[in-house]
């Protein structure tokens, strides 16, 4: 498998969440951790990234919902 780095502005394109938003699920335990790849560098891996999404609870819709 091939199981490639995702920078920040990749992870944040395929979640659609922010920056301070990842940061703080993943301090509250709800997202996945990052590596630290150098000093100012940091990536997660895409394997986990897509488990998560896979994971997330799907919307259900509402009849009468605006």
């Amino acid at each position: 498998m091939n199981n490639k780095i995702l920078r920040t502005k990749e992870v944040i394109k395929l979640t659609g969440l922010s920056r301070s938003t990842i940061r703080r699920k993943e301090r509250l335990g709800l997202f996945p951790k990052r590596k630290q790849l150098g000093l100012n560098s940091v990536g997660w891996l895409e394997s986990d990234i897509k488990q998560w999404l896979e994971n997330l609870p799907s919307v259900k819709h509402h009849k009468g919902a605006a």
